[in-house]
């Protein structure tokens, strides 16, 4: 017997119905972790279908067959219950009971979760560890807990969340919108707004001897680029200083000859905004390598009733990320004789040859995964790290059982390394959209000059909060309704 799939498929129809597939984020499993080959779902289950039926003779009902698939395959018939009933039965009619399906590869999922909700029996193999955990989340927690692990999940969430929200919350102040700080637009108004992220520039002094200025490092100045939105960061100089003002609309008006496309530094070289001298490439990695380079918190971004608005880093920020180093180090040694290991990733990064264009960050001396994150970004992380740990020992001792704590637990953990993917030193500012896009939006681990840094309780893109709010429930509702 001939597979449908064998003799004919809507492969136009389904490939546009996948393409589509990409903005879904409601429910979709590709907001559970990130995986790189992770297939479409549409596809896969078209495919899957497709490949368990039998081919058909008669015209009419390949096109009944046909238009059956492409109703599959869209996502909003994923949950469809008559839909779902029916392609289940004719796999059944097709094999005279539910076909045991294997995908030794199965990575992110989608092909075992597809052949899943066909009804079939599924088995799913992988030896990456990340992956392993991604299908346990997937195919195998759902289906074993049911409906109680999208409650559990979402009140243990909000116990780590608040609880790292209390002992982190001072290194993250509120803005008190001092209306000269502010845009124009919100003189005299009283909003309490938590800063969505602040923007750094990393920074080396200038080589001439003669000058020894810092020169803050930065692609370009835009900080919102869209057709009814301009607003850049203008540096100026000032007692041999480079400053920055922010221009455009709402704010001061943007002169007719700043171009906030041309930054200070591209292909690693570097240009010096007060001397005007050059430096090149390779002394400005030696400088990296040497320990000669910094960083300097340059703007703040705020979400407002209004949208995006942005100011000038104050002393009061600076004070605040002091802060946060300080206590880094007590957290870091606290938990380090309490772990029996570094909280900090002290692994080597991979020296991958720097023409592959994958990972170049280590010929600017970034030499270990810890060296990727700035000190506040290691000290939350490793504190939502500790709070998941503690939040397994709470529900083991309030008599969880131990294999469904261990299910809400991977949950959290994978909703902390989604937080991990913005909260690095490799996030840039997407001027367009205004918000952060993530270190995988390349996949690759390429140096970033200007980089964002994420407020991860701010309730913004990235942001524990919505992580756990806006993905992890609905992929969870989403799961637990498959009824093998």
């Amino acid at each position: 017997m001939r597979a449908f799939i064998e003799e004919s498929f809507p492969i136009k129809e389904v490939s546009e119905i996948s393409r589509k597939e990409k903005n879904i984020r409601h429910g979709h499993i590709s907001t559970l972790h990130i995986w790189w080959a992770r297939r479409p779902l549409a596809a896969s289950r078209a495919t899957s279908y497709a490949a368990l039926i039998p081919a058909v003779g008669d015209v009419e009902e390949w096109e009944k067959r046909k238009q059956f698939i492409i109703e599959l395959a869209k996502w909003e018939n994923s949950l469809n219950k008559h839909i779902i009933e029916k392609a289940r039965k004719d796999i059944v009619e097709a094999n005279g009971k539910a076909p045991k399906v294997l995908d030794a590869f199965a990575g992110g999922g989608s092909i075992p979760l597809e052949a899943l909700r066909l009804g079939c029996e599924v088995f799913a193999v992988e030896y990456n560890p990340v992956a392993v955990l991604i299908l346990k989340c997937t195919l195998e927690y759902p289906q074993k807990f049911g409906k109680k692990l999208v409650d559990e999940v979402k009140k243990w969430g909000e116990w780590v969340l608040e609880e790292a929200r209390k002992e982190l919350k001072d290194f993250y102040p509120e803005d008190e919108l001092e209306s000269n700080a502010l845009s124009l637009e919100m003189e005299n108004k009283k909003e309490k707004m938590a800063p969505v992220g602040y923007i750094w520039a990393r920074t080396i002094p200038c080589q001439n001897p003669s000058c020894n200025a810092e020169i803050p490092l930065m692609r370009q100045f835009w900080l919102a680029k869209k057709d009814k939105k301009k607003i850049a960061l203008m540096p100026f100089v000032e007692g041999g200083e480079v400053k920055f003002k922010i221009v455009g609309d709402g704010y001061e008006e943007m002169p007719a000859n700043f171009n906030p496309e041309k930054g200070t530094v591209a292909r690693a070289v570097a240009n010096c905004l007060v001397c005007g001298s050059t430096v090149d490439d390779k002394t400005v990695r030696k400088l990296f390598q040497q320990g000669k380079s910094g960083q300097r918190m340059i703007a703040v971004v705020l979400n407002s009733k209004k949208g995006k608005i942005y100011r000038i880093a104050t002393q009061k920020d600076i004070d605040a990320y002091r802060k946060a180093e300080e206590y880094l180090k007590e957290k870091r040694a606290k938990l380090m004789e309490e772990w029996g290991i570094d909280p900090v990733p002290d692994e080597p990064l991979v020296r991958v040859p720097v023409s592959f264009g994958v990972i170049n960050v280590w010929v600017y001396g970034m030499n270990k995964w810890g060296d990727l994150f700035n000190s506040r970004q290691k000290l939350a992380l490793i504190t939502f790290a500790e709070k998941v740990r503690n939040a397994y020992s709470k529900m083991i001792a309030e008599g969880m059982d131990e294999e469904f704590a261990k299910a809400v637990v991977s949950y959290l953990a994978l909703a902390v390394d989604m937080v991990v993917a913005s909260c690095n030193t490799l996030g840039r500012w997407e001027t367009t959209r205004e918000l952060i896009a993530d270190v995988f939006s390349r996949q690759a681990l390429p140096m970033i000059w200007d980089f964002v840094e994420l407020n991860p309780f701010s309730g913004g893109s990235g942001s524990l909060e919505r992580i756990h709010d806006y993905y992890y429930t609905k992929i969870l509702e989403h799961l637990t309704s498959i009824n093998p």
